[in-house]
């Protein structure tokens, strides 16, 4: 080999080495994301993957989120914001409710026919909401963003719901204290558990149904364990779940400005407002999922859907008398959450 050869080849090599040094030494910001669901859901291949890519284009490369779903940092989904108020782990996306009473004053989102059928706008008003009268109770954190599902439709195995006389007796499952409450109000029992642990409950009978949105059951394989999707006259839901996706607080004070900017700039109010859009979404394809594979979609009449809403109107009355015990404006807060839901909503937007 001769001499201009061995230089040209060194040369190459010591390019290359150069490129991955400046690859690695480009990433200067390593977050590891967390949470329940498994990779191939709507979650994470929807929102939270875009969402990552948007954060890291902002910060020009240097920062770079690593997303661990189906629990496979350890704990369980319950431990999550624990595990970001702790520093365990950098970022978390979590349901609200799966930590009760822990977030009192978000939850206003969640009541039954407050919530109605607009994510959108549902995220739209709880980012107005933020500063003024949310963000108080996300100490430990630094709250990304914050947003709702579609809303809970009513999936039952075996028995067919069209009042509130005919969950008497039966046994749901939900994630938070209000939807319990939405459960005791229709004259059954409560039962609480993970997502992830809903379809082994439905196929062993320990639970006659669920409230949950359509968009999860592909992910679950709800279809196969359901007979019934139920929803109210104009895609109306019996009241929704919040969720969040936050940084440990310290980790987030320890950042540069610019990279908190990239973050922010990924996590506006436009960005909220299409996590809704991208739950829709998800939630149209999992009826369609389960329509195709030969369960009945049951829409509720008007005067059904009405039912409904004179019976689960106690379950607003409860939380406010509950919360307001706590010095917290609940019935002030039902008031404006409603008022900005109107504003937000699709046809004013």
């Amino acid at each position: 080999m001769n001499s201009l050869r061995k230089l040209a080849i060194c040369a190459l090599g010591g390019a290359a080495l150069a490129v991955t040094s400046l690859s690695a030494s480009a990433q200067e910001h390593v977050f590891k994301l967390h949470h329940l669901l498994s990779a191939k859901a709507p979650a994470q291949t929807r929102m939270l993957e875009p969402w990552a890519k948007q954060v890291e284009m902002n910060s020009g490369g240097k920062v770079k989120i690593e997303i661990y779903p189906a629990m496979t940092l350890g704990g369980r989904p319950p431990e999550l914001i624990s595990q970001a108020r702790d520093g365990v782990v950098d970022i978390v996306w979590t349901v609200n409710g799966y930590t009760p009473g822990l977030f009192p004053r978000t939850e206003v989102m969640e009541l039954p026919f407050v919530y109605v059928n607009d994510a959108v706008a549902a995220n739209l008003s709880l980012y107005d909401m933020f500063e003024s009268d949310l963000r108080q109770e996300y100490d430990g954190v630094e709250v990304m963003f914050l947003h709702v599902h579609a809303g809970q439709g009513i999936h039952m195995a075996e028995k067919l719901v069209r009042s509130p006389s005919d969950m008497e007796g039966l046994t749901m499952r939900i994630p938070t204290r209000t939807g319990a409450w939405i459960i005791e109000a229709l004259g059954a029992s409560p039962v609480s558990m993970p997502v992830p642990d809903l379809p082994g409950a439905l196929q062993k009978g320990v639970v006659d149904g669920a409230f949950i949105p359509w968009e999860i059951i592909p992910p679950l394989k709800i279809q196969e364990n359901t007979r019934y999707q139920i929803e109210g006259i104009d895609q109306t839901r019996f009241g929704t779940t919040t969720f969040q996706v936050s940084m440990n607080k310290a980790r987030w004070d320890s950042l540069p400005a610019d990279i908190q900017q990239a973050f922010k700039d990924a996590s506006g109010r436009d960005w909220w407002a299409e996590v809704g859009r991208i739950w829709t979404g998800a939630d149209d394809f999992g009826i369609k999922l389960a329509v195709d594979s030969g369960n009945e979609h049951i829409v509720l009449s008007e005067v059904e859907t009405e039912a409904f809403r004179v019976a689960l109107e106690p379950v607003v009355d409860r939380w406010v008398e509950e919360v307001t015990a706590n010095n917290i404006d609940g019935a002030g807060l039902v008031q404006k959450a409603r008022e900005l839901i109107a504003k937000n909503s699709s046809g004013a937007n």
